[in-house]
C-alpha cells in the first residue's frame, strides 16, 4: 500500500504578513528610538541657547528630557509585544541613552547650576565651583555611562539588598530615571538658573548621589511587571488618569516630587535591609565533630 501524504489546508497567499509588513513591524521600536534621539539632541540645542535672561530654554531642554524617558519606555515594550527585539536595536537602544540621559543631563545640570552663576556674583569663590560642578557633571555622566555598560553585559543581576533578580527590580537606578531627577528639578524651577551659592552646593550633591545610586547595587523598582495587555482593575484606570491629568496641570511640583521618591525609595529598601540584618539574630556557629580517644 503506498504511503499517501495528507492533504493539510494551506495557508492563502493574502492571509501571510507581506515581508514589507514584517520589516516595518522591525522598524517600529527603532523609531521611538530614533525620537528618543532626537529629545535629546534637541535638549543640548536648548542648553547650548540659554543664558541667564532666557533662562526657558533650559525648561525646554528638561521637557525635552521627560518627553525621551516616555518613548525610552515604549520603544522597549512594543518591540517585546510584536517579538521585534534585536541586537541592532537594543545597541541603537543604548547609544540612544548614553546621548539623552548622559551628555544631555549633565550639560543641563552644570549650565543650570552652576554656568551661570557667575552671572550674579563675583568669579572668585564662583569660579571653583564652576569647577566642582564640570566635575559632578562629568562624574554622573561616567556613572550613567557605566549602568549601561553593566545593564547589557548582566543577564540576571542580582541586588545586594533583599529581592530576587529578575525584572521586577533594577539593580542600581537607572539612567532614565538619574536624567529624570535633573529634569524635574530644573523643570520645577520653570529653568531659573541658580543664584546662590548655597543652593549650588545642594545641587552639587544632589548629582553625585545620583551618579552614586545608578552604579550602586541597590535595587528599583522597575514596573515591569504590569502587564497593560491583561485586564486591569478599574481603580488602577482611575489612578492613571489622575496621574496624566495632575501631570498635565501640575507637572512641575508632580515630576518633582516622583522623581524625589523614586530616587529615594532605593535608599529606603537599603536602609531597611541594613536595620533589619542588624536586629536578626547571628546564625549559630558550625557543628565541628568532636575526634575520638585513642
Amino acid at each position: 500500500m503506498d504511503d499517501e501524504v495528507p492533504d493539510f489546508p494551506r495557508r492563502r497567499k493574502e492571509d501571510r504578513p507581506s515581508r514589507r509588513m514584517r520589516r516595518g513591524m522591525y522598524l517600529l521600536p527603532s523609531l521611538f528610538t530614533t525620537a528618543n534621539i532626537a529629545f535629546g539632541y534637541f535638549a543640548i540645542l536648548q542648553v547650548t541657547h540659554a543664558t541667564a535672561s532666557e533662562f526657558w530654554h533650559f525648561d525646554n531642554a528638561a521637557k525635552a528630557i521627560g518627553l525621551a524617558i516616555i518613548f525610552d519606555g515604549l520603544d522597549g515594550r512594543i518591540a517585546r509585544m510584536t517579538r521585534t527585539s534585536s541586537d541592532f536595536g537594543r545597541e541603537l537602544d543604548s547609544l540612544a541613552d548614553i546621548i539623552t540621559f548622559g551628555v544631555a543631563p549633565a550639560l543641563l545640570g552644570w549650565m543650570w547650576g552652576f554656568r551661570q552663576l557667575r552671572a550674579f556674583s563675583s568669579a572668585e569663590i564662583m569660579g571653583k565651583m564652576v569647577q566642582l560642578g564640570a566635575m559632578a557633571s562629568f562624574l554622573f555622566l561616567m556613572a550613567g555611562a557605566s549602568r549601561l555598560a553593566r545593564f547589557n553585559i548582566t543577564k540576571n543581576p542580582e541586588p545586594s539588598n533583599p529581592g530576587r533578580p529578575g525584572k521586577k527590580y533594577f539593580v542600581g537606578m537607572p539612567i532614565p530615571a538619574g536624567a529624570g531627577v535633573i529634569a524635574a528639578v530644573v523643570h520645577f524651577s520653570e529653568g531659573e538658573p541658580i543664584s546662590s551659592l548655597w543652593v549650588s552646593a545642594l545641587w552639587l550633591c544632589l548629582m553625585i548621589a545620583a551618579g552614586y545610586l545608578m552604579v550602586s547595587t541597590w535595587r528599583f523598582y522597575s514596573f515591569k511587571d504590569i502587564d497593560f495587555r491583561a485586564r486591569q482593575p478599574f481603580r488602577l484606570v482611575i489612578l492613571l488618569g489622575a496621574l496624566f491629568a495632575g501631570i498635565w496641570y501640575f507637572s512641575g511640583p508632580l515630576l518633582f516630587s516622583i522623581a524625589l521618591l523614586y530616587m529615594a525609595s532605593g535608599v529606603f529598601w537599603r536602609l531597611q535591609w541594613i536595620f533589619r540584618r542588624k536586629g536578626s539574630p547571628p546564625p549559630p556557629p558550625a557543628y565541628n565533630e568532636a575526634s575520638l580517644p585513642s
